[in-house]
């Protein structure tokens, strides 16, 4: 762990408020409400193709909605003010690292194009950020030169850098090995008390619910359907959920072919 403690700023919370999304004919969600807590960790699950990612997307301002709202910290993540005063990081599922860069410039990118603070600030900002996700001695690599798991843990350093209040994460552990998305999910859940910041994490992993996750929330076919506490999550009542948490392989009767039925 680095000696340098981090920025605390107040944990922010997300009000999503009948929340609408259409692609023309392609209604995306419908009316999606809930609030994440200041200093919660919220986990959205759902079958591929819910809509969870473009859910996230709008919470962090980058798409506006067809109907409803969100509030982060009271205020619309579209408007270029709430940009400004609230720090919102978002770790993409594929890191979205720039492969031309180093593994330093690619952290210290963000705070150099908005001149938060001096290149020695800068500097131990990055330290701090690779130091607590064991990535020292990285900086002069480039993401080429990494691993997958190692350019994970270097997309988190990248938002921790911003020092956010709010942190996104799309997928953080797919692609990942058992032991290795452990690793993530024990990242995720230390970061809540180590940056005091609020996560709300889009995932397909179980593992990861159950072991950090304050609250769960299921979005299928656009609805959400459910929201609980991780304890509550182990022997759910909704039989679709249930099948999606602990799906059942029968290869005499195969779903696919009742699919195609």
């Amino acid at each position: 762990m680095s000696e340098t403690p981090p920025v605390r700023s107040p944990a922010v919370g997300v009000s999503v408020e009948k929340l609408s999304k259409n692609y023309g004919d392609n209604h995306v969600f419908k009316e999606v409400s809930f609030k994440v807590e200041p200093g919660e960790i919220f986990v959205l699950m759902g079958p591929s193709g819910a809509g969870k990612s473009v859910l996230l997307r709008h919470i962090v301002g980058l798409e506006a909605p067809t109907s409803g709202r969100v509030l982060v910290d009271g205020k619309d993540p579209v408007l270029e003010e709430t940009r400004q005063n609230v720090r919102m990081g978002l770790v993409f599922q594929a890191g979205a690292l720039f492969n031309s860069m180093s593994v330093y410039d690619n952290l210290a990118l963000y705070p150099r194009e908005h001149r938060l603070g001096s290149e020695s600030d800068i500097a131990r900002k990055v330290k701090h950020a690779l130091d607590i996700l064991s990535l020292s001695g990285t900086a002069d690599h480039f993401p080429a030169d990494l691993s997958g798991g190692m350019r994970k843990r270097v997309s988190i350093a990248r938002a921790l850098v911003m020092e956010p209040q709010l942190l996104l994460y799309d997928e953080p552990t797919s692609e990942l090995d058992p032991v290795m998305s452990a690793t993530i999910d024990e990242i995720i859940g230390t970061l809540k008390n180590e940056y005091h910041v609020t996560s709300i994490v889009v995932s397909h992993d179980r593992d990861l619910a159950l072991s950090i996750a304050d609250r769960v929330g299921f979005l299928m076919k656009g609805r959400l359907v459910l929201i609980c506490t991780r304890e509550e999550l182990r022997h759910p009542s909704d039989p679709r959920i249930a099948d999606f948490l602990n799906p059942k392989i029968d290869i005499r009767n195969p779903r696919f072919k009742s699919a195609e039925a």
